[in-house]
């Protein structure tokens, strides 16, 4: 706590007021934003000073202050009196840019209770949160948030339509997430897919309505997506049980197709007494952290051994094992991305979490535009993947054989003679 002496010799009779370290920035921040506000008029008057009517009178002069306002700042709720002009030319106005007219709110504020709101916040909570905070109760109301879904829901259509014609992705994570909507008796089915760019960055691609993770569905996605020019990925990954892959195989069918094994060890273990799960669950990870592909078949095979009464269980790896080993044809340094779709899980946590707050968006449409804003701005905090510099090569077709650049002679010429060095295949 801070204690403000008012004199340097202070009698016995005097109290020193106390004040906490919020309010004496409350009260710094008035006196700074008075002081800015006279010297952005002084300038102005000064600017003008030579301005003069036909009797000699100035054309621009002070004109006292505004009413009083409350504007919220960062550092609290500050009371203000806006200093006025009267600019006496025609159609000319005085207009403060430090403190427009009508502003109750400085920018800051204006920007963060909407991304309190998308964050989790509900409106009947701006109340209590806000006069917490900022000393007043004023925030988001119905109708406020009601266009701020609209304007969502905008930005969204027009970036579901933009032209790809300029993009390019090697790898596609690909998910459908279900949550649901408060006003509508269907859940929400959000077709998902970030991929990373040839610099190595991650970007969310595409974010659709599917109403179910049917073929028909995500080939409606993707044919949109390759009638606005972006070509298939090198690789996807995803869960064995979309409906991704048939459509997939038809409009991008040069894609490779990666298996989540995170989805798949799950559905292995429900193949399974729990009183197995301490067992098997080892013999899993020892196939997709196998140090090269020959030693994840052997893995693959001691488990199938393992576990050989329960062929439902073994089935689910044994029968997919070739599209859950395709890492393996990739970077070494790529295989912990590669392995699981966890870039879509780990960023819609925060897309449930607003969900479950507001028991799910009013609508279809502000569910979908609720999630994009929350991926959009989720895109800023993603880390590029590891050995960004190798991603160039898996795009132009060089061959990795258990995760490592496989490099070839050029055959020699009719002379006899060989190439320089080796080249990727």
């Amino acid at each position: 706590m801070l204690k403000l002496v008012h004199s340097a010799a202070p009698s016995a009779e005097d109290e020193p007021t106390t004040i906490d370290l919020d309010e004496l920035c409350r009260l710094a921040a008035h006196q700074m934003l008075a002081s800015a506000l006279l010297a952005e008029r002084r300038a102005y008057l000064d600017a003008h000073a030579d301005l003069v009517d036909a009797t000699g009178k100035r054309l621009v002069v002070a004109n006292g202050y505004a009413r009083e306002r409350a504007v919220m700042t960062g550092a609290g709720m500050v009371e203000v009196k806006a200093p006025r002009v009267d600019d006496r030319r025609e159609g000319e106005h005085y207009r403060s840019v430090i403190l427009p007219a009508y502003m109750r709110k400085s920018p800051k504020v204006t920007e963060v209770l909407p991304v309190m709101y998308l964050r989790g916040l509900s409106t009947g909570d701006f109340a209590p949160a806000l006069a917490e905070f900022f000393g007043s109760s004023a925030g988001l109301s119905a109708s406020t948030v009601q266009r701020l879904t609209e304007s969502w829901q905008a930005e969204h259509e027009d970036w579901a339509a933009r032209d790809l014609s300029g993009a390019a992705y090697v790898y596609w994570w690909v998910d459908g997430v279900h949550f649901n909507v408060r006003l509508e008796e269907d859940r929400l089915c959000c077709l998902v897919i970030v991929g990373v760019r040839p610099d190595g960055s991650k970007e969310l691609v595409a974010l659709a309505d599917g109403y179910r993770e049917s073929k028909e569905s995500w080939a409606a996605l993707l044919r949109s997506l390759r009638d606005r020019g972006l070509a298939g990925p090198v690789l996807a990954v995803g869960d064995g049980a979309l409906g991704f892959w048939a459509a997939i195989r038809d409009i991008f069918p040069a894609t490779k197709e990666q298996r989540c094994w995170v989805h798949k060890t799950a559905n292995c273990l429900d193949a399974l007494p729990k009183r197995l799960h301490p067992q098997a669950k080892p013999a899993l990870q020892a196939i997709y952290n196998a140090p090269d592909r020959a030693d994840a078949l052997t893995a693959a095979k001691a488990f199938a051994d393992a576990f050989s009464g329960f062929p439902k269980a073994t089935a689910k790896i044994m029968d997919d094992l070739e599209r859950l080993l395709a890492f393996y044809d990739f970077p070494k340094e790529h295989w912990v991305h590669l392995r699981t779709t966890n870039p879509i899980e780990s960023t819609f946590s925060t897309v449930r979490l607003r969900t479950r707050v507001t028991r799910g968006a009013g609508s279809r449409k502000a569910a979908l535009a609720m999630a994009y804003k929350l991926l959009d701005a989720a895109q800023a905090r993603w880390h590029n993947i590891a050995a960004p510099e190798l991603v160039p090569l898996v795009r132009a077709g060089a061959t990795f054989i258990d995760g490592k650049l496989h490099e070839r002679r050029p055959p020699e010429t009719d002379r006899g003679t060989t190439g320089t060095g080796p080249v990727a295949a």
